[in-house]
């Protein structure tokens, strides 16, 4: 789907671009056909594979961890557990940085980022019961997002299965269907009950991680299984360097026409993050209107002229007002699914002549708005714009018109007022300090952190802001700021709320490897999006307030630099503060909760979804249940 695509420069298991990490070198094609081994290297420690010589002491977990490396993978995140302790050493003593997590589900959304800091797989490894399920969300977040990433888990060996063992996973003890089996949550999911099995596995892997798209899968491994020894096998010599997907002449044709027969905008999604300057191109060209979803902030630069806002949940007026005011016949979706924190599935963002909807599932395409006329493209969006840059003539100066603009609310000047911390001024100073002045990754936490992020934050390049929309699960990013900033090798910055930094955060994790994670908390006692939309909703005696906390003390107390900051006028010197820093680093910062957040297209889709205003509790009128 949209939100898989990884585009065409992410190769694996070919000697490009990844020539510095040997694993990558195993083998090279030949004119001929045949194959040869890069005798120079000593190919990740996978040369026995390849040369039919595997040592006779070459355990299972030991051939699974040079698998892995000869798959590109670099990072593993997880919970180590005694059932899993032979993989876990194997790991350790392999190429693989491993990194020990406090919780399964913070290892998960870490592993989820890191991909999408330097497109490269990665793993996260737990031990058997409640290592598998606690990390399920930040699987199901991975696979939701479009990431390339492996479970490594332990189970219960054969003979043990049904015999109460400690942490048992078995089919006894949890359903095997979409948990050991492919389904919604894995792309590929296998017990290996023999080493007999691992050329086989190591293939589907290889073949997957070149294909564009995420790619989520489950290696189970039985304890008795990982110290089992693996003789006279061979992996498999594949040739998989990455293909684009690429649109048929016929697709292209059609698309040149509908679009050529009057103006069109475009909108861009998080699958076409890997075409920015492509898109760049062609809206110049043609003189396109171009919006785009909350997870494609960026890939057009949001300062262009012919930008006319963000889509969805934390997005502008602006963009209605130009379907209002000068409509479009077709929109060109490029790498979005439309689906509600994109679209809120308005007519309002519907053209008269449908859509031309570029993605690289089949499905996607007319799933979102099923009435609506469109003509769906299964391509990779950086070869499809290639397409059509070169048969879709220019549009006439006198085409190009002035479009509106996203446009933000002054912030009120007062003097007399500094505490506690209007939102719009927190980001005001982020956009100052973080985003305009360093090349930071910045990451929005679900909720109300993430509608005042994508509202007010401004991005003039690709991949600088990251959100999660499909799963939006709270910890994300409080956790998977730890993998972006790792993988990327600098700064990152996880803009959050009380409630998931309450819930799983990794500052620890963070002190222990001396990761440059930034958390700016947004600290209003409340889960402020439950609240504020329950009051608009006109829904009463819910109650969203949680007890004041003081994470910066937290903080500190796990070894990080922390500071609290209550007044307006001492932001920009704790962000600097926390930029200069040279570990981790929580700004915790006082909010005015009463400051309703810009999310008000999220609460009139649930009104529209049915959710309707309940009286207070009373003691009339009540239902009278049978005493039992």
């Amino acid at each position: 789907m949209s939100q898989n695509y990884t585009g065409s420069n992410s190769p694996l298991i070919t000697t490009e671009p990844y020539k510095e990490f040997p694993a990558n070198k195993y083998v090279e094609s030949v004119s001929d056909g045949s194959r040869q081994v890069d005798e120079s290297e000593n190919n990740g420690g996978i040369e026995p594979f390849l040369n039919d010589e595997t040592p006779p002491t070459l355990s299972v977990a030991d051939a699974i961890a040079q698998m892995l490396e000869s798959l590109g993978v670099s990072y593993a995140f997880g919970v180590a557990g005694g059932a899993m302790a032979s993989l876990w050493g194997a790991l350790s003593n392999s190429s693989i940085d491993v990194l020990n997590f406090r919780h399964e589900a913070g290892a998960a959304f870490a592993a989820t980022e890191a991909y999408f800091a330097n497109n490269r797989p990665t793993v996260v490894f737990t031990t058997a019961g409640p290592g598998i399920t606690n990390a399920l969300t930040g699987l199901f977040a991975a696979r939701g997002e479009g990431a390339k990433v492996i479970l490594l888990s332990a189970c219960t060996s054969a003979p043990q299965r049904g015999r109460w063992a400690i942490q048992e996973t078995s089919t006894y003890t949890l359903p095997s269907g979409g948990i050991f089996t492919p389904g919604a949550l894995f792309n590929y999911a296998i017990t290996i009950e023999s080493a007999a099995q691992l050329p086989q596995i190591f293939r589907k892997l290889a073949l997957a991680m070149a294909q564009p798209g995420g790619f989520v899968a489950h290696l189970s491994i039985p304890t008795a299984v990982q110290t089992s020894l693996v003789e006279n096998i061979s992996l498999p010599q594949l040739d998989v360097t990455p293909f684009p997907m690429t649109a048929s002449k016929e697709a292209i044709a059609k698309s040149v026409e509908l679009l050529s027969s009057g103006p069109f905008a475009i909108w861009v999604g998080f699958g076409a993050r890997d075409a920015a300057e492509e898109i760049i191109e062609l809206a110049e060209k043609t003189g396109a209107a171009v919006m785009c979803s909350p997870r494609g902030k960026g890939i057009f630069p949001e300062d262009h002229p012919q930008f006319v806002g963000v889509t969805g949940l934390g997005g502008h007026a602006s963009v209605l007002t130009y379907m209002e005011q000068q409509p479009p016949l077709r929109t060109l979706v490029l790498g979005t699914r439309l689906g509600e924190p994109t679209s809120f599935w308005s007519s309002a963002l519907v053209p008269k002549g449908g859509f031309v909807h570029v993605d690289i599932d089949p499905e996607v395409p007319g799933v979102a708005y099923p009435h609506v006329e469109t003509f769906g493209v299964r391509s990779d969006i950086k070869a499809f714009v290639e397409e059509l840059l070169q048969q879709l003539p220019d549009a006439p100066d006198s085409t190009t018109l002035s479009l509106p603009r996203p446009q933000q609310k002054a912030i009120e000047s007062a003097p007399d007022v500094d505490y506690p911390v209007r939102p719009e001024v927190l980001m005001a100073a982020i956009q100052k300090i973080i985003v305009e002045d360093t090349d930071a990754v910045v990451m929005a936490e679900c909720g109300n952190s993430f509608t005042w992020s994508t509202h007010l934050l401004q991005f003039s390049e690709a991949n600088r802001y990251r959100v999660s929309t499909g799963v939006g699960a709270m910890g994300h990013a409080v956790t998977g700021v730890l993998g972006a900033a790792l993988a990327s090798n600098s700064k990152a910055v996880a803009i959050v709320g009380d409630g998931a930094m309450l819930m799983n955060n990794e500052i620890s994790t963070a002190v222990k490897y001396k990761i440059p994670a930034i958390w700016i908390v947004l600290n209003d006692a409340r889960y402020n999006m439950c609240h504020q939309g329950m009051k608009i909703l006109g829904l009463k005696g819910a109650d969203a307030t949680m007890p004041p906390t003081n994470f910066a003390m937290i903080a500190r107390g796990m070894g990080a630099e922390a500071i609290v900051v209550v007044r307006e006028s001492d932001i920009e010197a704790a962000l600097e503060q926390a930029i200069a820093s040279n570990v981790p680093f929580l700004i915790d910062v006082v909010i005015d909760a009463d400051r309703p957040a810009p999310s008000g297209g999220r609460n009139k889709s649930l009104a529209a979804q049915g959710i309707k205003s309940s009286a207070a509790k009373n003691t009339t009128n009540q239902v009278s249940f049978p005493m039992v």
